[in-house]
């Protein structure tokens, strides 16, 4: 879980820092570790420590995430924990149980062709929205390193998306 497959690995490009505009709304603890992410050019934040209160700490691999803005068309930075699924990632979109859909899977609905950065590697990748079996599948592997999906999907009506990342 902590790498990119060697078959993703293929497909990932030394590049560039992705130049992206944070959402002002985001958790502290959010911005704190895009601020390490970006700084250490990707070597430190990569492999995320959380230590929430209640919660035994949990070591999961984050990305950056670059959508573009259904609105505005500006690019919107996130960051997620992420699973390995193929030549590709997964991502789920639970904010946390929350009745409404995170910001940034309404904008790859949109527009799906976003950027990844994955440690020091930037990719082009393009988002879907999985179902069924497929969905199931990861879902079940995205409860293993992260449990608490479980909780948020049981705190809201919406079936929690869980987004693939195919690069391009």
């Amino acid at each position: 879980m902590a790498d990119a497959g060697p078959e993703a690995e293929l497909q990932l490009t030394e590049s560039a820092m992705i130049d992206a505009k944070m959402p002002e709304n985001l958790p502290q603890w959010m911005k704190d570790h895009v601020e390490r992410y970006l700084k250490s050019g990707g070597t430190d934040g990569h492999m995320y420590t959380a230590n929430f209160p209640g919660m035994k700490p949990l070591t999961v691999p984050s990305l950056l995430l670059v959508t573009k803005g259904r609105k505005t068309g500006a690019k919107h930075l996130f960051p997620l924990f992420y699973g390995n699924a193929g030549n590709g990632w997964f991502i789920v979109a639970s904010k946390g149980g929350a009745p409404d859909h995170p910001g940034w899977y309404k904008n790859l609905l949109v527009n799906p062709e976003v950027e990844l950065q994955i440690g020091t590697k930037t990719v082009k990748a393009r988002a879907r929205t999985v179902s069924g079996a497929e969905r199931q599948k990861l879902w079940d592997d995205a409860v293993k390193w992260w449990p608490s999906y479980v909780d948020y999907q049981k705190k809201t009506p919406r079936e929690i998306p869980v987004v693939m990342l195919d690069p391009v």
